[in-house]
């Protein structure tokens, strides 16, 4: 399989595109010495430039800092500052996650700050992309649409990226923007950026074709699939939670046409959609590409490698650990059916506290077997490899006794380079299922609550297939060692779809809203999906008041509505900004 960020990699040291653009930061002081596009203005500098902008899509490995602070999985920015997700590992590491995680959000935060350079290298790059190609003589025309559309989606990518995180950040266009100019990037955050947003990947949807040759490259599904979820986020009066079904019905007109005539279809079993031996499967619209070989690592999905159990064979660092919260939505009726409203009422029992050999009693309660692909817990095989238990964890006391799970490479795809969290499994930023429960949401403001039904009913009839449940293991005298009971599931998987009609337009709208956490947990986006529904803050302080009483760290931690659905534009950009004695970027008003 052709990989695009493995020749990343080769064509940025051919070509030196990545000193090129690298240097190119958005209000950032380039240093002395800096490359520019002089001898790349032709279709293989092009391309190579291309190709440095594909690069910054996964937001890892910029200047001076890690990547888990861009990464564009959003694990701190979408799990920990969730109630999907703790910090995790313990009280002392990475304090600039515990701040986010306490909602106290500060404009100096380092994390905030590196996110933001992450995305705007972004923009600058795509841009880079092309004010070059325009003085490209070589370059055929229909490549040149190509390009243009190509890193038009990229420029929308990042840009959304940015606008999901702040309420108020700038659009910075290729007639903007100049690579020799610093000035030109100090554009003001004052007017809303999501028609530019759809302007880019309307664009790109015009013009690029339905299947690319490389997966890493978007194809017109994928810009549709992104225009569509623009307009996701622009469907509820985030202060209200009021729907705007005009631009509800624009996006079900892009997402029905998506899973009516795409080419796409639901992976037979929900955990093939996290498993390197299943990357750019058939639900898959667009991924965020990663290799590894013995040779080099330098394309590995670094951005989630804080996030593995402390035991071997990971041995660090046990952050993003899953909430009991979200643990106890998996309950089900024992017809099956997600417990909507009474889920946190009682905990699904964990080992808190107890050592990995200790008696345990496990939970005999139905479950949605999309838990035990979801959450590493007490007694359930962890991916293939050992059985998981309290030694997985770094300091119970502080974050709890669950691991995160579906970014773990399987076994067989394990330790191919020498660190042993890195791995080629890719992020499924957009896939089929996502497609699928948006125009549910759409359908139910819409007033078609029995089609929205039926929608849910595909995933959860996904769900509910016997080959993807958790098999049963038994403990081996060795800590490692374990044998399968075959054909005996891990847990009381009891898991059904709902038999309708559905009648009741708020029932609806929870049920919906619980599937999306279901079937995307701990995979970056119920913080954002939480911030577009307008309900943040209710949602936020009902999860505290009860975590509270299990996380010591969160007492007298609340959320405030009209101040927490946003982050702070940091101070860094606010203060390299100033043109002509003044500011171009301002602080958001929530933070003044």
């Amino acid at each position: 399989m052709k990989n695009t960020y493995f020749k990343i990699a080769a064509a940025t040291l051919v070509l030196g595109v990545s000193t090129t653009s690298c240097q190119e930061e958005f209000l950032e002081t380039i240093p002395q010495g800096q490359f520019s596009t002089v001898g790349l203005e032709n279709a293989q500098g092009v391309e190579g430039i291309l190709l440095g902008a594909y690069a910054m899509i996964d937001g890892y490995g910029l200047d001076g800092q890690s990547g888990w602070n861009g990464t564009i999985d959003n694990w701190v920015y979408g799990g920990v500052v969730s109630d999907d997700a703790y910090k995790g590992t313990d009280a002392g590491d990475q304090p600039e996650q515990s701040f986010l995680e306490a909602f106290d959000f500060q404009p100096t935060n380092l994390h905030l700050r590196n996110k933001w350079r992450a995305v705007y290298k972004g923009v600058a790059r795509t841009n880079d992309v092309l004010n070059t190609l325009k003085e490209a003589e070589d370059v055929t025309d229909a490549r040149r649409a190509q390009i243009i559309a190509e890193a038009r989606f990229l420029r929308g990518f990042f840009h959304m990226e940015a606008r999901k995180m702040w309420e108020r950040v700038p659009y910075i266009d290729d007639e903007t923007f100049e690579l020799s100019d610093l000035e030109s990037s100090k554009v003001p955050n004052d007017s809303e950026i999501w028609p530019d947003i759809e302007a880019d990947f309307q664009a790109a949807m015009n013009v690029l074709p339905e299947v690319q040759s490389d997966p890493g490259r978007p194809t017109k599904w994928a810009a549709q699939a992104f225009l569509a979820k623009s307009k996701m986020f622009q469907g509820w009066d985030q202060s209200t939670g009021e729907a705007n079904t005009a631009v509800l019905q624009e996006a079900k007109t892009l997402l029905e046409d998506i899973v009516v005539n795409g080419p796409f279809s639901l992976t037979a079993t929900f955990q093939e959609n996290f498993l390197v031996g299943r990357r750019n499967n058939e639900e898959s619209i667009f991924e965020i590409q990663f290799s590894i070989s013995s040779a080099t690592t330098a394309a590995a999905n670094e951005g989630t490698t804080l996030n593995y159990p402390y035991t071997d064979p990971w041995g660090c660092c046990g952050f993003y650990q899953p909430t009991q919260n979200l643990v106890n939505a998996y309950k089900t009726t024992a017809n099956g059916l997600p417990l909507l409203d009474t889920f946190n009422e009682v905990d699904v029992p964990n080992d808190q506290g107890l050592a990995w050999d200790d008696p345990f009693d496990p939970y005999d309660g139905p479950l949605d077997p999309r838990l035990d692909h979801t959450v590493g817990r007490r007694d359930i095989l962890y991916k293939g490899y050992k059985i998981h238990g309290s030694d997985f964890i770094r300091d119970q006391s502080y974050a709890g006794p669950y691991s995160p799970i579906k970014h773990v490479a399987e076994p067989e795809f394990f330790g191919i380079g020498a660190n042993p969290r890195l791995s080629a499994n890719n992020y499924r930023i957009m896939r089929l299922g996502m497609v699928i429960l948006w125009l549910a949401e759409a359908e139910v403001e819409l007033g078609n609550l029995e089609r929205a039904r039926e929608l849910v009913n595909l995933i959860r009839t996904r769900a509910a297939n016997p080959d993807g449940f958790v098999p049963r293991a038994i403990q081996g005298a060795e800590r490692n060692d374990f044998t399968i009971v075959e054909g005996e599931p891990a847990a009381n998987y009891v898991i059904s779809t709902y038999p309708g009609p559905w009648t009741d337009q708020d029932q609806a709208r929870k049920a919906v809203r619980m599937e999306t956490r279901l079937e995307f947990a701990m995979e970056g986006h119920r913080f954002f999906d939480l911030q577009r529904w307008g309900i943040a803050a209710e949602t936020m302080n009902e999860y505290l008041e009860e975590e509270m009483t299990k996380r010591t760290y969160l007492e007298g931690v609340s959320f405030e509505k009209g101040v927490h659905e946003f982050f702070p534009v940091p101070l860094e950009a606010i203060e390299r900004s100033f043109k002509d004695g003044a500011p171009t970027l301002t602080q958001d008003p929530a933070f003044q």
